[in-house]
């Protein structure tokens, strides 16, 4: 299954009702309907709608049609439409004169005071801004569908593409862990030399043989030593940590919410084996984990 970012943008258009006329009444809605849908990294689904108000009551559909697909990010659907009659006179057929003046005069038959049909009336009947309006509904559909499997792939895109740099730090950090591990042994018979030397110059011997308890006091601290900078633990974890960022990557899916407690892990153990650091270059290693673990934190926040 790919791995899906939530940043993504798609749109189509298309001409409701295919602009063929209808034989039993009137001509179909004429003009263009189209959709926009864009989304933006979040930490649940948000969804928005912004439909004009012959579109609302499809609002529903289309909430259903957007959480099949999406779990989280926030969406924004945009649909709009230009009637091409604006820009021209409808001429309503005959048929259509016949049927609105048989309503008309059953209405008056109960209603003898309301008032008889104006030719602007019939023109706005005629041009489909009336009760044509619910035969949008097939079209938006249609559209937002299309929009939305575009977006998707957009989103799958760019997933595929913090997919490759995730893998890369990955990489990164697996290395650095192999630089730390053997630093560890070379600073512990370090710091039993320095001892060593130290005890040497306060008992003023040049080149003679320390005594034994000098040898095992000098032990001593070099393991209270190794025990304070010890970070075996904190690379095991964090060698685990990165297996399972490699197994999620790998499986794809809704993997955001996993990855993002996972970096909280690494981070914690890169600043553990930062405060155990004794030398300069265990530091180094320690701030440069930091540094891709942050990187990878701002790739994981856009991931689905």
């Amino acid at each position: 299954m790919p791995v899906y970012s939530m940043t993504g943008y798609a749109s189509g258009q298309n001409t409701p009702g295919g602009g063929h006329a209808d034989a039993d009444s009137r001509p179909a809605a004429a003009g263009r309907l189209g959709v926009e849908i864009r989304s933006v990294n979040s930490r649940f689904l948000d969804l928005t709608f912004k439909l004009p108000e012959e579109l609302r009551q499809h609002e529903p559909a289309l909430r259903e049609l957007l959480t099949r697909s999406l779990k989280r990010g926030k969406v924004e659907l945009r649909a709009n439409f230009e009637n091409s009659a604006a820009s021209g006179v409808v001429e309503p057929s005959t048929r259509l004169l016949q049927r609105l003046n048989g309503v008309q005069d059953g209405i008056r038959a109960w209603l003898p005071t309301a008032r008889e049909l104006s030719v602007a009336d019939v023109l706005r009947l005629a041009s489909g801004d009336g009760s044509q309006r619910g035969d949008w509904g097939p079209d938006l559909l249609e559209v937002s569908t299309k929009a939305l499997a575009a977006m998707m792939e957009a989103r799958a895109r760019e997933g595929a593409r913090l997919a490759t740099m995730l893998s890369d730090n990955l990489g990164e950090l697996r290395k650095l862990a192999e630089q730390a591990g053997p630093l560890v042994p070379q600073l512990v018979e370090q710091q039993r030399n320095r001892f060593l030397e130290r005890w040497q110059d306060a008992m003023g011997l040049v080149g003679g043989t320390l005594p034994e308890a000098a040898q095992d006091r000098a032990l001593t601290e070099a393991t209270a030593f190794a025990i304070r900078i010890d970070v075996a633990e904190e690379l095991t974890r964090l060698s685990s940590h990165l297996d399972e960022i490699e197994r999620l990557i790998a499986k794809g899916g809704e993997i955001g919410k996993r990855l993002d407690f996972l970096i909280q892990e690494l981070h914690r153990e890169a600043n553990t084996l930062g405060s155990k650091s004794a030398a300069l270059e265990l530091t180094r290693i320690g701030v440069d984990m930091k540094v891709l673990i942050e990187q990878m934190r701002e790739q994981v926040q856009n991931i689905e």
